[in-house]
């Protein structure tokens, strides 16, 4: 591949990047959504408490409550904490 087609190809990337993220900012703004990257875990206090009493099943069903996670998502959450 030559300088200027890598040239090309990284304008057209750049290009597809941009419009991505005018459609992902766009689609939040419609539908009222806040983009968090890295969810606080702050409002699973209760959820700590659950794990860190030792109490891990209650910890992994009261986090699939309060998010719709799946038992892999779940597990994978309170393993964290």
């Amino acid at each position: 591949m030559t300088m200027i087609q890598l040239q090309k190809d990284n304008g057209e990337l750049k290009a597809r990047v941009a419009k991505l993220e005018r459609t992902i900012v766009f689609l939040l703004n419609e539908l009222k959504l806040n983009y968090v990257d890295k969810p606080d875990e702050a409002p699973f206090v209760d959820v700590a408490e659950l794990v860190h009493s030792g109490n891990k099943l209650e910890a992994i069903r009261l986090y699939r409550e309060k998010t719709g996670a799946s038992m892999a998502e779940a597990q994978e959450f309170i393993s964290k904490l």
